[in-house]
């Protein structure tokens, strides 16, 4: 609940620095309004940057961790043929009485 509440108040300052330095802006207008949407273009190509960057980062960690299954896998694998062929050799030898 916390979070929410801090990012309300961040959206809120975002909101009203914007629109204090939209008043308050020595540029014209038009110039302001270039400024505004180059700087919406920039923060939309960070953006999505950061997405294919926390993509890729998840794709590798699925990777990795698909790796390590499929060793931990045919570990257990070897183990259980391992303890097969112990237990038949064990019953195939004749016991001494």
């Amino acid at each position: 609940m916390e979070d929410d509440n801090k990012l309300s108040y961040f959206f809120l300052g975002l909101g009203l620095g914007v629109a204090v330095g939209v008043l308050f802006a020595p540029k014209s207008g038009e110039e302001t309004r270039d400024f505004l949407r180059s700087k919406a273009e920039e923060g939309t190509d960070y953006v999505k940057r950061r997405a294919e960057d926390l993509r890729d980062t998840a794709a590798d960690a699925i990777d990795r961790s698909k790796d390590t299954l499929r060793r931990h896998k045919d570990n257990l694998s070897a183990a259980v043929d391992a303890g097969r062929q112990a237990y038949r050799e064990t019953v195939k030898t004749p016991q001494p009485e």
